[in-house]
């Protein structure tokens, strides 16, 4: 059987319309290359078309500030990738004239791109014959050809991208690499694929041993971090908030948020009272104060679960740098506090 000749079959019938595959303009393909990391096609899709609609070329992404771009960006997570995104439109704008690099070696010189993106745009955009190799990818070639390589180890991508490259037909690269990440994405996903259905389902290694579920072979596990964040949501006496940009590197960097005290444990309200009533707010006595959730809102990162409790602070008096719930709204926040805001 060649598989490729099946695979890009399968494709051309089964694959979905999307707006980036019907163009080779780098700047649509790289925008959804790096929203799709880390977040599927339909969580991604509205994003890509709200940035597209805001910043139809990289020209008007490049011009934009910042916190526009977070704005938008804001849900979708992993928020350096916004921040390269911007930082990268700014140089293919203003040093490379709007110009992207037209090959992989140069593709991969630029901020948040890595091996993965680079050979996406290379390949859809200029149809070079360079491999793309991500989840998709080494989930369907593991099983097809039942390869116990630990994907994790930093020598898999080296194998796995050989032997795409070798199944890759040199006059069709853009077509078999989409082709490869929608198969995995559609049919050979990763809980409980219909092999039946499959058009490999006679020549997959995997399937005739019986050893789907088993691959691909994944041994490294992440730490998870807790931390227990506790929000003071403060009013004074004209219904004014106040917010903090949050500065250091690490989670929600240039994102904004209500004062944080973040404590060892799950504190009670008792400690928070106690932490609140000391010191926090010099200028203004706290007149009360409450909980908006008994049990906190528990926020998963990758590396990381958040304990999230949100206080309700009255104080006297007028806050300094208070602003107002319209104000408050048009600011970029982690999707937490937004939502935690439009339910207010």
């Amino acid at each position: 059987m060649n598989f490729s000749k099946v695979l890009i079959k399968w494709y051309l019938q089964n694959k979905r319309d999307l707006p980036w595959r019907n163009t080779t303009n780098p700047y649509p393909i790289w925008l959804s290359e790096i929203m799709l990391q880390q977040t599927r096609v339909v969580q991604g899709m509205p994003y890509f078309l709200s940035f597209t609609t805001a910043f139809p070329t990289v020209f008007d992404l490049a011009k934009a500030n910042e916190e526009q771009v977070l704005k938008l960006w804001q849900g979708l997570g992993y928020y350096s990738r916004a921040r390269n995104l911007h930082k990268t439109a700014q140089y293919v704008a203003f040093d490379l004239g709007g110009i992207f690099p037209d090959n992989y070696a140069d593709l991969l010189k630029l901020k948040g791109i890595g091996e993965y993106t680079a050979a996406a745009i290379a390949s859809f955009s200029y149809n070079e014959t360079v491999p793309v190799v991500d989840g998709n990818v080494f989930r369907v070639l593991s099983r097809y050809f039942d390869i116990e390589t630990d994907i994790a180890q930093a020598s898999a991508k080296k194998e796995f991208a050989a032997l795409a490259f070798e199944l890759m037909p040199k006059d069709k690269p853009a077509t078999f690499n989409q082709a490869i990440m929608e198969f995995g994405a559609l049919q050979c996903v990763p809980k409980s694929p219909n092999c039946g259905s499959c058009v490999f389902n006679e020549s997959c290694a995997a399937l005739q041993k019986n050893k789907v579920d088993q691959l691909p072979v994944k041994s490294k596990k992440i730490k998870i971090r807790n931390r227990y964040f506790n929000y003071l949501v403060v009013a004074d006496e004209n219904d004014n908030t106040i917010i903090q940009k949050r500065t250091d590197k690490g989670i929600w960097h240039n994102l904004y948020e209500f004062p944080l005290i973040e404590t060892e444990k799950e504190e009670d309200f008792d400690y928070v009272s106690e932490a609140v009533q000391g010191d926090y707010f010099k200028d203004n006595t706290v007149i009360s104060m409450l909980e908006y959730n008994e049990k906190s809102i528990i926020h998963k990162l990758s590396h990381q679960h958040l304990h999230i409790k949100f206080w309700k602070v009255n104080l006297n008096g007028s806050i300094e740098n208070g602003i107002n719930k319209a104000v408050l709204r048009t600011f970029p926040f982690p999707i937490v506090i937004y939502n935690f805001i439009e339910k207010e």
